[in-house]
């Protein structure tokens, strides 16, 4: 009978969120995660053909993680507007939970090499982006925004805002302030509120 393996994908992809979080992309290799778990390099390799493989798989389940709540708090909530707000403050919730995972994800695909990846993790995370992208058209259908500029309303409402706050603390290394949640699921509210049909008001020009 064969040896379980001692070292399973998940734990070397739980060091390899350890490494991304604290030293970017470039502290992701196939030696650093082994010294990071203590195996042998050829563990790395049993699991991950070469690094283009390892930093897609670190990406998607990172990224794939964090997307299945968000959809989960879009769907929970009948009330269009509720469930945009519960999806604002699910992307600060989230990151609070999650700040190794969080901070990695700030980096963005193309730092972690997408461009190396294989195709089919390439259509993995198009399938994953694009499932975003219809939900939160969805969103924006259910709440009458139907002009390119509402639509632009929702986008920044359901993910743009709450990542800035996100990025604007993770990313220099600190906490998330206690408020961040409620914060954003209040700006979301105003955003996400109906608006008139007619050209909004300009901002005043400078005389």
């Amino acid at each position: 009978m064969a040896r379980p393996a001692r070292f399973d994908i998940d734990q070397l992809l739980d060091a390899a969120v350890r490494l991304g979080a604290a030293a970017g992309p470039a502290g992701v290799t196939m030696s650093a995660v082994a010294t990071e778990v203590g195996a042998p390099s050829g563990s790395v390799y049993h699991r991950f053909p070469g690094r283009p493989a390892l930093l897609a798989e670190v990406w998607l389940r990172t990224v794939e993680r964090f997307q299945g709540g968000y959809f989960r708090a879009l769907e929970a909530e009948p009330d269009p507007l509720r469930a945009g707000c519960a999806a604002a403050r699910h992307v600060v919730a989230w990151s609070r939970a999650h700040p190794e995972e969080a901070a990695l994800l700030l980096h963005g695909a193309r730092n972690f090499g997408r461009a190396t990846w294989s195709e089919e993790h390439r259509e993995r995370a198009d399938r994953g982006n694009q499932r975003v992208l219809d939900s939160v058209a969805a969103l924006g259908s259910a709440l009458g925004a139907h002009r390119p500029k509402d639509a632009e309303r929702v986008a920044l409402a359901v993910i743009e805002l709450p990542l800035s706050l996100v990025r604007r603390h993770l990313g220099p290394g600190t906490p998330l302030p206690p408020h961040a949640e409620d914060l954003v699921a209040e700006c979301a509210a105003e955003l996400l509120a109906p608006h008139p049909g007619g050209p909004a008001p300009q901002a005043p020009g400078r005389d």
